[in-house]
């Protein structure tokens, strides 16, 4: 028998007040284990606040988040960053800094104080920077980069963690379609090792490869299903009232502008 709990993230009744307005109300939903899911919706809609409070980024002001059934605040710190990896949106890292040691901050939290990287450290910072294609970039300072070189070394760091649990918010800004297709690559092949991925994205189409969807509405979760149904389809179009439609073309989900007939004679 697996021991090991099904759900890797869980929001249990969740708000969140920033700036006098409530951006999150009362938002419940669960993160299964070893998948990937996607947090779609408006502009507004309390995606990126929905990611931050299941990072533990941002506290809630009412209601529980659980890691593995562990409330969130149980978890020690270390541990946190251990089974966690987070990239954000604008991520802030200093552009003086080789993309090597960019990559290893990301084995920081399972290093000792002040302990030099060790051969694994070494051996997974090698095994992101191939799997982002940036390998060719390591001796090269992260401001010397374009948009979307530096996307994909933030990436990099992400991955060398070794997490659990990988937090995405717009993980494609900048990047040109190959990359996006190779982005795409990268997620199934972490849910093909067990790994869970959360993302929020803009890219509809691209969210649907996923194998469930989150549709947030003005600060709650309005729709959680899988990617494949076609109420989940129904969903994402009513919620951008009607001004997208999905359709299936060769195998795949596409997202296309639905233009109303005039009518007119």
């Amino acid at each position: 028998m697996n021991s090991k709990p099904r759900l890797a993230l869980r929001a249990q009744d969740v708000h969140l007040s920033l700036g006098h307005r409530w951006v999150l109300q009362g938002v419940n939903t669960t993160i299964t284990r070893g998948r990937w899911t996607s947090i779609v919706g408006p502009n507004g809609a309390g995606k990126s606040s929905l990611l931050k409070v299941l990072a533990g980024l941002l506290p809630a002001g009412q209601g529980q988040v659980f890691w593995f059934d562990q409330p969130l605040q149980a978890i020690h710190r270390r541990a946190r960053a251990q089974q966690l990896a987070w990239l954000g949106q604008s991520e802030v890292a200093s552009d003086d800094l080789r993309v090597w040691d960019v990559v290893m901050l990301g084995r920081l939290p399972h290093q000792d104080w002040l302990a030099s990287p060790s051969a694994q450290d070494h051996a997974e910072v090698m095994r992101a920077l191939l799997a982002t294609q940036a390998w060719d970039w390591r001796e090269r300072r992260l401001g010397a980069l374009s948009g979307g070189e530096r996307q994909r070394v933030l990436l990099a760091r992400a991955l060398a963690v070794q997490a659990q649990v990988l937090l995405l918010d717009e993980p494609l800004v900048n990047l040109d379609l190959p990359y996006q297709v190779d982005w795409l690559q990268q997620m199934r092949a972490l849910v093909g090792e067990g790994k869970t991925v959360v993302s929020v994205l803009h890219e509809i189409g691209m969210a649907l490869q996923a194998d469930e969807l989150v549709l947030m509405q003005a600060g709650q979760v309005v729709f959680q299903g899988a990617c494949a149904q076609a109420a989940t389809h129904r969903a994402v179009e009513a919620v951008f009232e009607q001004r997208i439609a999905i359709h299936s073309v060769a195998g795949q989900w596409v997202v296309v502008p639905h233009i109303a007939s005039g009518g007119g004679q």
